[in-house]
């Protein structure tokens, strides 16, 4: 029996990987590696984050995304987006020297049983672990409005749904939401020849500023800090203290985690999108039908106002919702114990662990406990540290971890 198993290898799951390794555990990591950041986003993006609030967490802090960079022959610059194309191929270096060998079969059901959990993989193995921690990323938790839910696929998708978009050559295709995935999907679109539009409920969009300089006057960061969620004092707040964010009351912290770092774009995909994309704002769909391989849609604006229009294709860049009951890889049974907090995710404690004991979690599964942070990478640093002392506080094991055997250092140009 394993002392933990981890399921999913993102940056969360390598992270915790990472710290639970060098802490002496006996671990399995399950999940194909960066798989979301692989296969969901076609080339072409970027990471809105900057680069040095983009790594993932290992406990000696060797494997950062600036060290993988500049094996590449790339500078990683404060105010220059990374290529998402090379942030995962990062997390998969990352993976090779942090991580102990990942296993890339998939979970499809962790159950609870005497002494722990079992996990059985899709060829029908079945694993025990004495703990779990899930780090399921986000795509079981893709939300796509009501109203379009009834279109089939041929018609409709989630933009996490395209690794690539050739497939809308030459299409019409309508683009909901106000966001960064909205915009730079629209951008992206238009880009390769697509007629594209972006329709959102908000009465204009939000771009983020350039960020201002790295090095700047004493006076100007003092009042306006960097932070790995963007600059200010609040930012600083959730990116850098997410243990104090799970000790404000709990109405507080599901109404910042709805609120904060709201929908907006990027500085630099603006010019990509005024120019080039029609913005049918302050609309909300009302209605939608499918025939003839066209989708219509009937549209409300704010002041109430009908009107409606044709698309051969609607991608809903409409986010994730993250609640108990999208966490569908967990049985009825434990998925039933999970105590869940107002906007129904599951309710976590001061070290990620749910109401079941011995199951933890991580990522924006645990928004609402531990802030913004944990929508984005920056959030897995002190995710990582704090789950695995939690995991040894239950299994009993917190004197001093043994320091994991190192592994021989390879020149990072050649991985």
């Amino acid at each position: 029996m394993y002392d933990l198993l981890v399921v999913g290898a993102g940056p969360y799951g390598l992270s915790v990987a990472s710290h639970a390794a060098a802490a002496g555990l006996s671990l399995r990591v399950l999940g194909r590696p960066m798989a979301s950041w692989r296969d969901h986003m076609p080339d072409g993006m970027f990471l809105k984050s900057e680069p040095w609030a983009s790594n993932l967490s290992d406990p000696e802090d060797r494997w950062r995304l600036d060290t993988y960079c500049a094996g590449q022959g790339v500078r990683a610059r404060h105010g220059e987006p990374i290529p998402v194309e090379m942030f995962a191929s990062y997390g998969l270096w990352f993976a090779r020297n942090a991580v102990p060998e990942v296993d890339e079969r998939t979970v499809v059901r962790v159950s609870a049983v005497p002494g722990g959990f079992e996990a059985v993989l899709a060829d029908g193995e079945i694993l025990h672990a004495r703990t779990v921690a899930l780090a399921v990323g986000v795509l079981p938790f893709i939300e796509v409005p009501a109203v379009l839910r009834e279109l089939g696929p041929s018609y409709v998708s989630h933009s996490s749904h395209h690794g690539d978009l050739d497939r809308f050559r030459g299409r019409d295709v309508t683009v909901i939401g106000g966001g960064q995935a909205a915009l730079e999907t629209a951008a992206l679109l238009a880009e390769q020849g697509s007629r594209v539009r972006v329709l959102a409920r908000a009465g204009r969009l939000n771009w983020n500023d350039v960020p201002p300089a790295w090095e700047r006057p004493w006076w100007e960061s003092a009042r306006t800090p960097h932070s790995g969620l963007g600059c200010g004092w609040r930012n600083w707040f959730y990116a850098e203290r997410p243990g104090l964010f799970h000790r404000l009351p709990e109405t507080t912290r599901a109404r910042i985690a709805a609120t904060a770092l709201g929908p907006a774009g990027a500085w630099w995909v603006r010019d990509r999108v005024e120019p080039a994309v029609e913005l049918l704002l302050g609309h909300e769909v009302s209605a939608a039908h499918a025939s003839d391989g066209a989708v219509r849609l009937e549209t409300v604006s704010r002041d109430g106002e009908l009107t409606s229009l044709e698309t051969e294709h609607v991608i809903a860049a409409t986010g994730f919702k993250a609640t108990r009951e999208r966490l569908g890889l967990l049985s009825d049974e434990l998925r039933g114990e999970l105590a869940a907090v107002a906007d129904g995710s599951p309710e976590v404690g001061r070290d990620f662990e749910s109401s079941v004991p011995g199951l933890f979690m991580a990522g924006l599964v645990t928004a609402s406990g531990f802030g913004p942070a944990m929508r984005f990478v920056h959030g897995a640093t002190f995710t990582a540290g704090t789950l695995v002392r939690g995991v040894r506080r239950r299994l009993g094991t917190m004197p001093v971890p043994v320091r994991q055997q190192r592994r021989e250092a390879r020149d990072p140009a050649r991985r």
